[in-house]
């Protein structure tokens, strides 16, 4: 059986996950603390991050490291609905908005880490700029290519989901206006491959990270 090595937060373990539940394939998961590397994981992760999926072969192991490696992988190699979108154009374009995700995750990392209300301000708008960019490339949903799931999908589901924290924290206003985003995120939350990407204290341990990291967002309402 594969194995997915995942921290509970990561938002691309996630990623590999919902792709492998979309494919219908069994695997397990390994959690580690990315603040106590073990030794086997330095080991076997040239980068020392998750997610590193463990593939069985006969005489030992692949390593494969990099959620969208995975996914790739995932996706040519596993029976299943497909993620990708046959056509060799449109899947190009889907490979750019996975991309884009994870440049917007790279956003979200300094929304949600911003200890000042000047930094806070500056990624909130950036992030509002970039969902306003993606509110304008999504058609009737709901999803992001109409009626089929695709590994764009699976890249923003985890994006999603810090919001249902964040929504509760501070009027951020980020989704202001974003109608189709909107239903998206509703859509994806619905998934069960997304809501089973998590283990059910994600909310708890993301409000301790971000009390951990002294986050602005915990001040922002009463701002």
């Amino acid at each position: 059986m594969l194995t997915l090595v995942s921290h509970h937060l990561c938002p691309y373990v996630q990623r590999a996950s919902i792709a492998l539940d979309e494919k219908g394939v069994r695997f397990e998961r390994t959690y580690i603390d990315l603040k106590a590397k073990p030794d086997w994981f330095l080991k076997i992760s040239p980068l020392g991050k998750v997610p590193l999926l463990q593939v069985p072969q006969q005489g030992g192991e692949t390593v494969l490291f990099e959620s969208s490696v995975i996914a790739e992988y995932v996706e040519e190699s596993q029976a299943g609905p497909k993620l990708h979108p046959e056509d060799a154009l449109e899947r190009a374009r889907h490979r750019g908005w996975m991309e884009f995700g994870s440049s917007t995750l790279s956003d979200l990392w300094g929304f949600e880490t911003a200890r000042d209300q000047e930094t806070y301000e500056q990624k909130r708008t950036t992030l509002a700029a970039k969902f306003a960019t993606i509110e304008a490339a999504l058609g009737d949903g709901p999803y992001f290519a109409g009626a089929r799931f695709s590994l764009v999908d699976a890249v923003f589901a985890p994006i999603f989901r810090y919001f249902d924290l964040f929504d509760t924290l501070a009027d951020h206003g980020i989704f202001v206006g974003l109608d189709r985003v909107g239903a998206w995120r509703t859509a994806l939350a619905a998934r069960p491959s997304v809501k089973a990407a998590v283990t059910p204290d994600y909310g708890e341990r993301l409000m301790v990270f971000l009390r951990e990291h002294d986050a602005y967002l915990l001040r922002a309402r009463q701002a």
